[in-house]
């Protein structure tokens, strides 16, 4: 088991981070990649304001951030362990802000629509753009379903039938996000303000029943798709429709660390080989609109 004497934090003075975000951000690291094992006793809150130069208050937060991810647990006084179920429900947010401020930025999704990748990029993008994050490359690759095809889901209601203009709405959705994500992307790199900037999207036509979200071939975020009935408008009437909800389902985070043979590892190269398979058979470029 770690020490706090194993943990070597260290604060970046030229870093735009608050001090805060640099203690939670390097903690993080240091619990994904196996220096902290699931249930391990973290650097108290009086060793991490002396090892960052900063107030004890400024080490509490930074541990509450990863409090609030449900990756610690914070007891009585100053004392903080890694959570002791790793597959857990967490934010997908931070991890993936956490990968630009790498040099390389490699995410892969595969779901439905995208929506949720749209709004978690947007905020880093921002940063590229003010000069916060500066990596070097950024590759986006989008899985998706082939909407302008007969689909399983979304459907009306009252027929549980394939529907045109369902599924028009739906590739609307879709249309938006993709392109906003793919259009942003590549602007960073017609600015000049990333080296390498490629999005790039394929559709199937498997069903899409969970979304799946890879980082850097390091971390995997697994969630599925409910299947909801609501009413939405259809050529201007309201329409009860069976429709997957994507929008704050649950993702379980798994994490390669040192051990290769953890559940975590196992399952991101799982995941990211089922990615690949299907990316390079029968994923073909998405025409566009």
């Amino acid at each position: 088991m770690p020490d706090a004497g194993e943990f070597r934090g260290e604060r970046d003075p030229e870093s735009p981070l608050p001090p805060k975000v640099q203690i939670a951000n390097q903690l993080r690291a240091a619990i994904l990649t196996g220096v902290f094992q699931p249930g391990d006793k973290l650097p108290s809150q009086p060793e991490l304001s002396r090892m960052y130069k900063t107030s004890r208050q400024t080490a509490k937060n930074g541990l509450e951030i990863l409090a609030a991810e449900r990756i610690i647990v914070m007891g009585q006084g100053s004392n903080a362990r890694v959570r002791a179920i790793t597959q857990r429900s967490v934010e997908l947010r931070p991890h993936v802000e956490a990968a630009f401020e790498q040099g390389h930025v490699v995410i892969d999704f595969a779901g439905f629509s995208s929506e949720t990748l749209r709004g978690v990029l947007s905020e880093p993008l921002d940063k590229i753009r003010v000069g916060r994050f500066t990596p070097e490359s950024i590759t986006v690759r989008i899985l998706i379903t082939d909407v302008s095809k007969p689909i399983a889901l979304p459907v009306p209601a009252e027929t549980g039938t394939d529907d045109p203009d369902v599924r028009a709405r739906s590739a609307r959705i879709t249309g938006r996000a993709v392109d906003g994500i793919v259009d942003q992307i590549h602007e960073l790199g017609d600015l000049g303000l990333v080296k390498t900037a490629s999005a790039e999207v394929r559709v199937h036509d498997l069903g899409p029943m969970f979304k799946l979200y890879l980082i850097s071939r390091q971390e995997a975020f697994f969630g599925f798709y409910p299947v909801v009935e609501h009413t939405v408008p259809i050529k201007r009437e309201p329409t009860p429709i069976y429709d997957l909800m994507g929008k704050d389902v649950p993702l379980f985070h798994y994490a390669v660390s040192d051990d290769d043979a953890t559940h975590g590892a196992q399952f991101v190269e799982a995941a990211q080989t089922w990615f690949d398979s299907v990316w390079t058979t029968i994923a073909r470029e998405r025409e566009s609109e």
